[in-house]
């Protein structure tokens, strides 16, 4: 299995370690088989600070998507429907456990330059 380093706005990560946002939602996901995701907080803390068990990927039309997931999106149904306008289905990434790392890394120590706009193989 491979991991999978993603980029995630501040106020997302905080709801994926208090336990709020149970679900990670993507326009497109990874096609080889990942069991973790590695966390890089995006501005203002610039870091990769946690990795989370992936219990596995929905893909759904995104109207049965937020019935499915919406108690536990940790974000607004409008947001969620912004973000996903230009599709006709949505990824999620189920999450399991989270690991937040007792000091935070810097890309570099992956071998990354700059945070990816979707995600980079790890």
């Amino acid at each position: 299995m491979k991991k999978i380093l993603i980029s995630i706005k501040k106020e997302y990560v905080d709801r994926i370690i208090s336990g709020e946002k149970k679900y990670e939602f993507r326009t497109r996901v990874a096609k080889n088989d990942i069991n973790k995701l590695i966390i890089y907080c995006t501005l203002p803390t610039k870091k990769v600070v946690a990795e989370v068990e992936i219990l596995g990927i929905i893909e759904l039309p995104k109207e049965e998507m937020w019935d499915l997931t919406r108690e536990h999106a940790g974000i607004t149904k409008e947001n969620f429907m912004d973000y996903f306008s230009r599709n006709k289905n949505a990824f999620a990434y189920k999450l399991g456990k989270v690991t937040v790392y007792e000091h935070e890394f810097e890309l570099k120590h992956y071998g990354i330059t700059h945070a990816p706009q979707s995600f980079v193989y790890i």
